[in-house]
């Protein structure tokens, strides 16, 4: 329930910030009259990924159980990449995206027709990325889960990042939203690497992989996966008791390569070149 929970509460907030600095400065700009507009493209997005949400899972349910057990890795790995790129996304665009959606609005409102179409398009497209990307995660979970707790967490993560993203936008609630997507876009790696790992494990039981299936360690006896505090960790990051050699090297790897690239001080890259031109 918490990992849904915070991942539609980042994924809220991330939609609430758009929709936010959109509607912002139309009203800044006097241009208030097209918030309806504004309304139609959030509402579109969300049918968007309903329906893709919804498709997906009646598709998968057709499926015999190798094809299940395949299905669930590709979407596994799909959850992965959007979770990943959502991190390093938001990391990178955190500074500029502001100004790239002024920007956005201006071309969109400075046409003489198709300004309407030009302004849903924009906010559909802008929270419509964050929809699909919640459905591809929320699938990998729901297929991981026994009961609705997942869906009581993906539900009530949306609703307080709602009221938190309105409080955000009226001014009345401040929050440091360099930290809060600091450490939920660490915590995702680490919900990411043990997607991966139980994809892994996915493509072996659909018969697709079956190499470096040795048992790394037996911790049935210790820390059961069906145990209160196994389940808890399984459900948040992908705990195994008995993990084969495959999901380790996976979840270790996965682990190391995107929290030192997580880490790597932003514009690392370029600072380091413009020092080491010549100079006149």
């Amino acid at each position: 329930m918490l990992v849904p929970f915070l991942i539609m509460l980042r994924e809220g907030i991330e939609a609430a910030l758009i929709v936010g600095i959109v509607a912002s400065y139309l009203k800044q700009t006097g241009r208030d009259a097209w918030m309806p507009a504004v309304w139609v493209g959030i509402l579109l997005a969300v049918a968007l990924s309903l329906f893709v949400g919804a498709g997906l899972q009646m598709v998968s349910a057709q499926f015999p159980q190798k094809a299940q057990e395949f299905f669930e890795a590709i979407v596994g790995l799909i959850a992965v990449a959007v979770l990943s790129s959502m991190v390093f996304w938001m990391r990178k665009a955190a500074r500029s995206i502001k100004s790239e959606l002024h920007a956005s609005i201006d071309s969109a409102l400075s046409h003489s027709t198709g300004q309407a179409s030009a302004l849903i398009a924009l906010v559909f497209f802008a929270v419509a990325r964050e929809g699909l990307e919640s459905v591809f995660f929320l699938l990998a979970i729901f297929q991981q889960s026994t009961n609705n707790d997942a869906l009581l967490g993906a539900v009530l993560g949306i609703l307080v990042s709602v009221v938190l993203g309105y409080g955000i936008y009226a001014g009345g609630i401040r929050m440091n939203l360099r930290r809060f997507f600091f450490w939920t876009g660490l915590f995702i790696l680490f919900v990411a690497a043990g997607i991966l790992a139980g994809t892994l494990r996915h493509f072996h039981e659909a018969g697709v992989w079956n190499s470096l299936q040795t048992v790394v360690v037996d911790l049935s006896h210790v820390l059961p996966v069906s145990s209160p505090f196994g389940t808890l960790l399984s459900g948040m990051f992908g705990y195994q008791d008995m993990p084969t050699l495959g999901e380790v090297i996976v979840y270790v790897g996965f682990l190391a390569i995107s929290i030192f690239m997580f880490l790597r001080p932003a514009g690392g890259r370029e600072t380091a070149a413009t020092a080491s031109r010549p100079t006149n």
